[in-house]
This record gives structure tokens, sequence and C-alpha cells, in this order.
């Protein structure tokens, strides 16, 4: 049987996706037209969440601006627009064509105009068939952060483009934005009317007279996610004010118990909205709301908060999802679903990038396959972003109660010892603890004076990115990883940001020369891992909603059996985890399928079952995804 044969049957009784039209909002709200009738139920809802955060009085004073902000937008939209959202099924919202490009607008350096036109030219030119939806990081005006200390959230940043560039990736791709909603910059002109004593602005922080206004058993409480104080004081025309600042002296933090702030943030969310998002990303959203005498992390009035949104974007622009970004420990992390119709659509799989690099340093997938036993989304119209590595480094708190402390040290010394770096939180005991390794992903796996063939270090890099590709969920990639990038040791040294080592900058000609030498590293890369990427788009049972069944058959193998959402079609994924050769023998009962033939889609070949065991065998870091030939 041959490859395309194959296919066919495999692809024969998959269901034909409707032709999806882009639709662009109006540039001019039309106010011609019927105004967007809030449907009391949705209604009553939202006027609940904002009672919750504010009290009665408050809440039906801000209820009729939370109104005119949603008519605001609705008007912006065209009628094709509303009549397409008439069919629009939550549960497809994303299916196993979905695959997630992160990237910063300017990691490519190249001849265009500006860099969101190099990023255009090369995502068209060498992702056609494997990436359709792009996370653009920041990018708009900044002060620091690389992006995350943003100066004016309504401008792209010129030194990037325009929103006509950002509307042309529209044209072909799906866009997540992120709503860094949390903090602003201390340039931004919010905090500079505070500093000027605009009495509208006076409340748009948490911000105290004195040093000691928090007790140190307040401080003690409060979850740090780095080692710098959380007051920063600031020189105001009405004196010293202490600022609340929970990542940095120039991230200064929103009050979001004053309602105006939250009204602003939904304007902004919904321009996002109007500008193509798709997904809005809700940056480091675990730190919204802030309560002396609690650990200030997952406060009922920050799910309260996010809830809101929910409300908001199910009302006016039910398409566009929400993607949560909580680096915490797991159980907390997944508590963004809500009850799986309410919440965050999306979860990022926080635990997945240290578990696998945990397998990967082992070459033993047992506790991925416990842990992947146990992983359900709460809905439907829920599922995991599962990711291995982003902007940030591979974040530790996930695992935290997950693996005991002398396997975390074991990742990080591992990770050390492949010139990994570690960032630290504040502890709990006052002390610090590791937060998270700050390293590329393909260095993480491969080390830089490794006397190891690069076939074979490609083959390890390329085994652990299939992991996420079949685990339940949307997968996402970093672009330093398509191109297998290396420690950027230099940047970290000139910038002293131990998150700069993947952060690299890339002259895009460089990639294009090594695109045609089929022997360097990008070549093979592209070659194993785009045609894995672009095979996975078109298997059903890839789908968020597919069924999936961890197999344990054997420790040096990480095996799942996944089954399309119409029951019609299985893929036995195994991804062999090792340097070893593995002898293979899996029971069919253990499937519940009991035919005989397999064939394997990426190697082409066929495996027979005899007396109810399926006998193969997988060189080192193989992937197989076998389908029952029926």
């Amino acid at each position: 049987m041959s490859y395309s044969d194959a296919q066919f049957q495999v692809d024969a009784k998959k269901p034909v996706p409707a032709v999806q039209t882009v639709r662009f909002h109006n540039h001019e709200p039309d106010y011609s037209r019927p105004l967007l009738q809030i449907p009391q139920e949705a209604r009553d809802k939202m006027l609940h969440r904002l009672q919750f955060l504010y009290g009665e009085k408050t809440a039906r004073e801000y209820m009729p601006e939370l109104e005119r902000i949603m008519r605001v937008y609705y008007a912006h939209k065209p009628p094709e627009m509303i009549e397409d959202e008439k069919n629009f099924d939550p549960k497809e919202r994303f299916s196993e064509k979905d695959v997630i490009l992160i990237t910063y607008g300017d990691l490519l350096r190249g001849q265009e105009r500006s860099p969101l036109a190099t990023l255009a030219r090369f995502c068209d030119t060498y992702l056609e068939g494997t990436i359709n939806t792009l996370h653009l990081l920041p990018f708009f005006p900044y002060s620091s952060d690389r992006g995350f200390a943003i100066i004016d959230f309504e401008t792209v940043d010129p030194h990037l483009g325009t929103w006509a560039d950002i509307e042309k990736l529209k044209t072909k791709y799906r866009l997540m934005f992120d709503g860094v909603i949390n903090h602003v910059s201390s340039k931004s002109r919010w905090f500079q009317e505070f500093l000027n004593g605009n009495p509208y602005y006076k409340d748009f922080f948490i911000w105290y007279s004195s040093p000691d206004a928090l007790t140190p058993e307040q401080k003690k409480m409060i979850f740090r996610p780095r080692t710098s104080d959380i007051l920063t004081p600031f020189q105001t025309i009405n004196g010293i004010r202490y600022v609340w600042t929970t990542f940095s002296q120039d991230q200064i933090d929103l009050n979001y118990k004053n309602p105006n702030v939250l009204m602003r943030v939904i304007e902004i969310l919904l321009m996002y909205v109007r500008h193509g998002a798709d997904i809005i990303r809700l940056d480091a959203v675990t730190y919204l709301w802030a309560e002396l005498g609690t650990r200030c992390i997952h406060l009922d009035q920050t799910h309260q908060i996010v809830k809101l949104f929910r409300d908001v974007l199910d009302v006016v622009a039910p398409h566009v999802a929400l993607i949560t970004e909580t680096n915490v420990p797991h159980e907390e992390n997944i508590s963004y679903f809500g009850n799986g119709y309410d919440e965050a659509q999306m979860v990022y799989n926080f635990a997945l990038p240290p578990l696998v690099l945990y397998t990967m340093y082992k070459e033993d997938a047992t506790v991925l396959s416990d842990w992947a036993s146990n992983l359900e989304p709460p809905s439907d119209e829920t599922c995991f972003f599962n990711f291995l590595d982003s902007h940030d480094g591979i974040g530790l708190m996930g695992v935290r109660n997950i693996l005991p402390k002398d396997e975390i040290d074991f990742i990080i010394e591992k990770a050390n010892d492949h010139g990994g770096l570690i960032s630290y939180k504040a502890g709990e005991d006052g002390g610090q603890e590791p937060y998270e390794i700050n390293v590329t992903w393909f260095s993480a796996l491969n080390k830089e004076n490794s006397e190891e063939d690069i076939a074979f270090q490609v083959h390890r890099f390329v085994a652990s990115r299939v992991i996420a590709l079949v685990l339940k969920g949307v997968p996402g990639i970093y672009l330093h990883s398509l191109i297998g990038t290396k420690n950027d040791i230099e940047s970290v040294l000139a910038t002293h940001s131990n998150r700069d080592i993947n952060r690299t900058v890339i002259d895009d000609r460089l990639i294009s020369e090594a695109l045609k030498d089929p022997l360097s590293k990008i070549s093979r890369i592209n070659r194993e891992l785009g045609r894995l990427i672009k095979l996975r788009t078109k298997l059903r049972a890839f789908h968020p909603r597919g069924a999936q069944k961890v197999l344990k058959v054997h420790p040096s193998v990480f095996s799942l059996l996944r089954t399309s959402p119409e029951g019609d079609q299985h893929i036995l994924s195994l991804i062999n985890i090792s340097s070893e050769v593995v002898h293979l023998e899996v029971a069919l009962l253990s499937l519940g399928i009991m035919e005989n033939r397999w064939f394997d889609l990426v190697s082409e070949m066929e495996w027979w079952a005899e007396n109810g065991l399926l006998t193969l065998t997988l060189q080192p870091y193989d992937i197989a995804w076998l389908t029952p030939v029926i």
C-alpha cells in the first residue's frame, strides 16, 4: 500500500470543513444600523460579576458604561460578520489544523520595509501547510521587558510596522494578541497622568504614602514571581508614592479595584478584536487583583474579571477565545478553565515543558505517561495549549506538585550542564527558589560541545517536539525551535537578562542559505518536523476533542491512542524518547482495535499483528503514527 493510498483511507471519512472567509471590521462605527441588544440573561450575568467586584451601587452605575463599550464595538462589525457568527460552533473553535507559531514581530531581520513584512514573507515562504495561527508577542511601543512594559496599548511600535501590516497577516493566518493587562510601563500616559496628579488616574494604580504600609507578615504572604521589592518609590506632584510593582520597577500594576480601569481594559481588548485578534492571551492574569492579607494570586475577583471578559466576548465576538498565562502549579493553572464554559477556552499547559525535558533527560516516559493519563479539559469547548518553549524560560512552577524537589533539581542540573541559566522568585520562606530555566529548546537537549552526529541531535530534538503535537490540545512552537537556535550567551552578557538567551534576532538570509544545504541543521529540522506538522493537520484523530488513551507499552516509549471525535479514525502514536533501540509488543486488546494490519504514516511502512500482538522495532528517537488498515 502506498502512502497516498493510506492517506486517502485516513481522510475519506473526515468531515469537509466549511470554507472560512476572512472578515474585517469597519474602521468607523455604523450607528445607522440597529444597536446591539444584549440578551437579558447575559446582561444579568455581567451585572452580577460587577456586583461581586464593586458592590451593587457601583455595579449599577458602571453597567451602562459597559453596555456602551460593547455597542461601540458591535457597530464596527459588518453585517456579513454578524451573519457568519450565527453559524459559529464553539466545539469547532479549534481543530487538528491549528498549530500556533509564537514569535516577536522582529525576531527576523530582512530586506523588507518592516520586520512585520519580513515575518509575513517568511511565513508565506516556509510555513505553508504547517502553521495557521501566529501568536504575535507584544508589538506595541514599550520601555522594557522585551515588549511587556507597554507605553501605548493602541499603537503598533513603528520599529515593527503598522496596523496595516498586522491586518495583512490576518488575511492568511489566525492571530493571537497579548493582553498585557496586569501592568503598564512607567512611561505610559496613564502612569504619567498619575504622577502629574490628574484626579481621574489617582486610583489607576495601587499606591501607599509610606514604604511601611505593608507589614512584614503581609509582604511574606504575597506570591512573588521576582525577588525585587513589591513597592517602588516614585516622586509625584503630591510627594513620594510607593507603587505596587509585581514584576519590575518599570512595570506598574493596574488597580482593578477602580472600575474605570476595568472599563478601559475591556475597551482595549475589544479594540484588539477589531484589529484582527482571534485569540487574546491574558498575560500574568493571576496577579490582577491584590488584597492584603492574601497571596494576591488566583483571588475570586481575578476569576470574576476573566469571566466578565468571557461574557463580553460571548455576546459581541463569540469567535474570539481567551487563553490564560499562569506559570503556577498545575492544579492552580487549570482553575482558569472555570466550569469549562464560563472562563478561558484555553490554558497554557505549563507542566508540559519541564515534564518533557525530564522525560528526555531520564530517557523514561513513565512520569509523563502517568501525568498525561489524567489530563482532560473540563468540557468539549476547552483545550490545553501544548507548548514546550516560548519567549520566556521553561517554567518550573507547573511541576511543583508533580515532581519531588530532588527531581526538579535534577532537571536544573542537567539544563545547567547544557548551558542553561536559572531565574529565581521570592520563596515563601523569604529566600529564593528556582522559577524558570532560561535556555533554547535545542540547547536544552543537545550540548554545545557534543560529538554526536547532527542528524542524531535533530532526531532527538524532533522526537521531543512531537510529544506536544500528539498530546490532546492545540500545539504551539516558538520560532527559534523551527530552526534549532542555540543559546545566545552574548546577548545575556550584553543585557544582563537571562531571558535573552532565546530571543536572538535572526538574519533571514542565513536561514534561506541554510535551507539550501540538505545536511544543515535547519534543513533537517525543516524536513523532519515540518513534514510531521503538515501531516498532523490532515489527521482528524488529533482534533482537540479527539479521545486520548495513554498506553504504557515500554518505559522508553511515550504512547498515545488518539481517536477522532466521530470515532472513525485512530492513530497509535509511538515516540521512542531514548537513545536505545526498543522492541515493542502492543496488545491489540489494550487498543480496543483488533485489526491485524497497520500502516505507519511516518515511515510509510506496514506492520502486521499476530496472535493479538503488534510487534515492531523503534530506532533511537523514532516516531511512528500507526493507523489500522480496514
